[in-house]
């Protein structure tokens, strides 16, 4: 493995790849880190436990990423006019204990994310939950959760992934 792909391999560089993929705007690489069946999920309330029979923000699974990104990629996309830039402040993401596993494992990582549009700024705090899953010696996202501090409050529209 070259030292280019290092993040592939160690769970907590994977992690942290994946928000600079976000913020530099590399969204058709970010789509690559998921599992074919994996799921983007910004439930509604940090208690909630089914995305299914609960509020959600967002649970997207592949097809609606791919068209969320198209949307934001788009040059029709009025709101990307001029374009929105985003920023993960981090954490060190941490490995819960007792979930990890030879090939899957949990990480829980506080952040705040700033999305700059239009000359306005917007911060989001809360954590984020990565579930991955190891495959063909890389981990991949089976399923990121995201758990806002103002979930349960009105949000404004949120471009980009967080």
């Amino acid at each position: 493995m070259s030292a280019a792909d290092a993040h592939l391999a160690d769970p907590i560089a994977f992690v942290l790849h994946e928000a600079r993929l976000l913020d530099e705007q590399r969204y058709e690489q970010w789509l690559d880190l998921f599992t074919p069946d994996g799921w983007y999920w910004l439930p509604g309330d940090a208690r909630h436990t089914d995305p299914l029979n609960q509020v959600a923000h967002l649970y997207d699974d592949h097809l609606l990423r791919q068209i969320r990104v198209r949307r934001v990629q788009s040059p029709q996309a009025f709101s990307q006019q001029p374009r929105g830039r985003c920023h993960h402040l981090m954490q060190l993401p941490q490995i819960e204990a007792g979930l990890a596993g030879e090939d899957s494992l949990r990480l829980r990582t506080a952040f705040i994310y700033t999305e700059l549009r239009g000359g306005r700024s917007l911060s989001l705090p809360g954590i984020a939950w990565h579930d991955l899953r190891r495959q063909a010696g890389q981990w991949k996202i089976a399923c990121k959760r995201v758990d806002l501090l103002h979930a349960g409050e009105p949000l404004p529209a949120v471009e980009f992934y967080i």
